[in-house]
């Protein structure tokens, strides 16, 4: 999540955690990575089935979205609302609008953003949540009737300030290595299987880049986690990347993504994979920086 020393130009902060539960018919939920036969989906809000945000005429609040999902790619919409992507992943982005006011979230996934309430009194939006399969309610977004928190919107705002993270990658000079996801597992294993006596993934020195290529070999889509580092998702042609950082990041079948990082951390670091898929289990390996 991010943090800010300095004073960050919103009314409100709020955290708006997305969770799916998969329940028997006695109302007992089953544990991921089981099969989930005869359970139904529930989706929560903050632990609540249904999550609402009451606000002010020309007031800014900063939401915090996390997809809280066990294996869900999630798309959360807040209609009728201009939503300012300002970090990912716990790391600020050149602030952008979201298409349609969607955000797409990986499980595990993090976005900040900030919404200007510029919408009469009484004016309600929904908040949904999209798993890929259909749309589902979690929440609302009104307009009080209290008088405005200023006599008009705040003007946009400033990228949120930086963590240090490098504004350059030398990608010429780069540690290469490929990682397939899905498929065989090779030398992916499930955490309770995992030694870190096993040969790890790739290693690097410190303060060099290291450029991954992930091919996703299953018929469904496979979600990454890097552990310690902080990637950039590069361009088609490695001439560029996305003006965000990530530390996951979700690969559909029969798709190769690279991304790129700076390896500033010397130590042993995880890496994660998981079919988008409730019973697909989670797999692990890792990789040195010495």
């Amino acid at each position: 999540m991010v943090q800010e020393r300095e004073v960050i130009p919103v009314d409100r902060d709020e955290v708006f955690l997305i969770e799916d539960w998969r329940l028997r018919p006695d109302g007992t939920a089953i544990a991921p990575g089981t099969d989930p036969k005869d359970t139904s989906l529930v989706l929560t809000a903050n632990g609540r089935l249904s999550l609402d945000i009451t606000a002010r005429l020309n007031e800014r609040i900063r939401i915090r979205f996390i997809n809280g999902c066990q294996r869900s790619v999630i798309a959360i919409k807040i209609e009728n609302f201009d939503v300012r992507v300002m970090a990912i992943d716990g790391q600020p982005a050149e602030p952008f609008l979201a298409r349609n006011g969607a955000l797409v979230l990986a499980p595990g996934g993090r976005v900040d953003a900030f919404i200007d309430v510029t919408a009469l009194a009484g004016a309600s939006s929904s908040i949904l949540v999209h798993d890929g399969k259909e749309a589902r309610p979690v929440g609302r977004l009104t307009v009080s009737s209290e008088p405005p928190v200023r006599a008009a919107p705040l003007a946009p705002a400033p990228p949120l300030p930086s963590n240090g993270l490098p504004t350059r990658l030398d990608l010429k000079g780069a540690t290469r290595a490929e990682l397939p996801l899905g498929g065989p597992q090779g030398d992916w294993v499930q955490p309770a299987n995992f030694a870190a006596t096993a040969a790890p993934a790739f290693r690097t020195k410190a303060g060099r880049t290291v450029v991954l290529a992930l091919t996703n070999r299953a018929a469904i889509a496979t979600v990454f986690h890097l552990h310690g580092h902080h990637f950039r998702l590069l361009d088609r042609l490695d001439d560029g990347w996305k003006p965000f950082w990530l530390d996951t990041l979700a690969i559909e079948p029969g798709q190769t993504q690279r991304i790129a990082f700076a390896a500033e951390y010397a130590g042993r670091w995880l890496i994660e994979s998981v079919a988008t898929d409730w019973a697909a289990p989670r797999l692990v390996r890792w990789y040195s920086v010495d």
